[in-house]
């Protein structure tokens, strides 16, 4: 009986990149997903004709090559090509009115000079200076260089003259982003728009979102000509890239494959138990793409220090979602309706407030293929501001349960009525998801955004464990919510895993070095 080299537990983006890149590397890979379809919580599903995107909807340098998003320079690593569609401009409806913006170097001044003044001008102006070679600095090492071993010399060594260049503004990276924005903004709206990017991208506000993170953001969006993307065909077409990747150089997906144990023989992982009992055995190692906490439940208890399983088990977490899936009539909306929303209810309640804070994703008006013809699919949610309490021990089928998906849903319904007045009554299909849908069909630890670890304060854990042939990939391994910091780890895992040479040549195939 063959063995597979390397077992991935999930097939989330973190876990899906690891796998491909594993692959691609020459390695014999098996990814088990519990689920009956691959992609975490980025996965897509079809109801009645209509394809819901079930998590993410805002992306960005997915279009273009060579680009600083991992998530593109894994498909560049792997070979595959995701077409998108592009945009650059977003709604949002906020305490001071409803507007439009843009990505781009200048038009968000333009929406300050008509809210606030020239002095918040000035202001954003100042930021972008004192960002811009922070932003260089953030893209200065390319995450496919990064590997969690010795062979890191060799590897984002390549990139020292560089580091060097911008060696101060690395170190003033490492902190909160609220240090920079303090010396800088003192415009109550302005700072109030800052903690809202800072909460989208970690779900944290300034003082909990390391400075790193929106230096990369004012990289990405921040610049002459950026666009922002959407992958035609929903973030199920990227799930797709990611498993054509896995496949085509030998490795292999398992569905409703789910992993009870990971096995530990003389203090090494050396496999998975299955539900039902099958074990399946692997030559080099595991690469868990679970949560932190879901993956200290896989880990028999005495195989990792107790010291270890304490800290990690008590890692913050962020709140959970309300989703809001709609299949709608669209006869008679206007053409120039944006494909997204930003909806704040209050400024004061803060930004991590629950339900202050709602998304609203339209994407058929990208691509139409997604919903019947005449039709729009719409994607509310509320983003890691839903306690999980709330909800915690309710029976799914209970009177309880469906009365409060009724009163918390509310929100969502009121922020789109803001886009569309009478989207009610257009009401094709409705479907409301939970923190209990989020803990049920993602497998989400409380139905959880992720870790709530605050920078400055605390540090993502990277991608080792204390148990050799172990290691752990996604959003609890790597600062930053969302597809790019995920597949920046799942990139860093493969890596990890794979011989320097190879990770050199990888490099130079995708046009990192020379």
């Amino acid at each position: 009986m063959s063995f597979p080299d390397i077992i991935v537990i999930g097939s989330g983006i973190g876990g899906l990149s690891c796998a491909a890149m594993l692959s691609r590397y020459g390695l014999n890979v098996t990814v088990c997903e519990s689920h009956s379809i691959p992609g975490g919580a980025a996965h897509s599903f079809i109801r009645n004709g209509y394809t819901f995107d079930s998590g993410p909807s805002l992306y960005s340098g997915l279009s273009y090559s060579p680009s600083p998003n991992p998530l593109r320079q894994v498909l560049d690593a792997i070979g595959e090509e995701l077409p998108c569609l592009t945009y650059d401009t977003w709604g949002c409806c906020l305490p001071e009115g409803d507007f439009d913006t843009s990505v781009g170097a200048s038009q968000f001044a333009d929406v300050l000079a008509k809210l606030r003044g020239n002095q918040a001008v000035a202001e954003w102006r100042s930021l972008q200076q004192v960002m811009a070679p922070l932003g260089q600095a953030a893209i200065a090492i390319p995450p496919a260089a990064v590997r969690w071993d010795l062979g890191v010399a060799l590897t984002v060594g390549r990139f020292a003259p560089s580091l060097w260049q911008h060696g101060f503004n690395v170190m003033k990276m490492t902190g909160p982003f609220s240090q920079i924005m303090d010396d800088v903004v003192v415009d109550p709206f302005l700072r109030n728009w800052l903690n809202l990017l800072c909460f989208l991208l970690s779900g944290l506000p300034a003082n909990g979102t390391s400075a790193a993170e929106m230096a990369f953001m004012f990289a990405d969006w921040y610049q002459p000509g950026v666009v922002l993307d959407y992958p035609v065909g929903g973030s199920g077409a990227l799930v797709e890239a990611l498993v054509r990747g896995l496949k085509k150089h030998g490795g292999q997906l398992r569905l409703n494959a789910h992993i009870e144990q990971v096995l530990v023989e003389n203090n090494r992982a050396v496999g998975v138990r299955l539900r039902g009992g099958e074990e399946i055995r692997a030559r080099q190692g595991v690469v868990s793409n679970a949560s932190v906490w879901d993956t200290l439940k896989l880990i028999p208890e005495d195989a990792v220090p107790r010291e270890f399983r304490q800290s990690r088990q008590a890692t913050p977490t962020c709140e959970s979602f309300m989703h809001l899936h709609l299949g709608i009539d669209a006869e008679g909306l206007g053409s120039d309706l944006a494909c997204h929303h930003i909806v704040v209810n209050d400024w004061d309640k803060g930004v991590s407030a629950p339900q202050n804070v709602v998304l609203i994703s339209i994407p058929s008006i990208l691509d139409p293929s997604l919903a019947p013809p005449g039709k729009h699919v719409i994607h509310v949610y509320t983003p890691g501001n839903e306690p999980y309490e709330l909800w915690q021990g309710l029976d799914r089928h209970s009177e309880d349960y469906i009365q409060q998906k009724q009163v918390r849903s509310q929100v969502m319904w009121q922020a789109l009525e803001r886009i569309i007045p009478d989207v009610r009554s257009r009401c094709d299909l409705t479907l409301v998801g939970t923190p209990l849908t989020h803990e049920r069909f993602l497998r989400r630890y409380r139905g959880s955004y992720g870790p709530a670890i605050q920078a400055g304060v605390g540090f993502f854990p990277g991608v080792g464990t204390p148990l050799p042939g172990l290691y752990c990939c996604g959003d609890s391994t790597f600062p930053g919510i969302g597809l790019p910091a995920v597949a920046a780890s799942g990139m860093i895992a493969a890596n990890t895993l794979a011989p320097v040479q190879k990770h050199l040549d990888m490099l130079r195939e995708i046009g990192c070095i020379r």
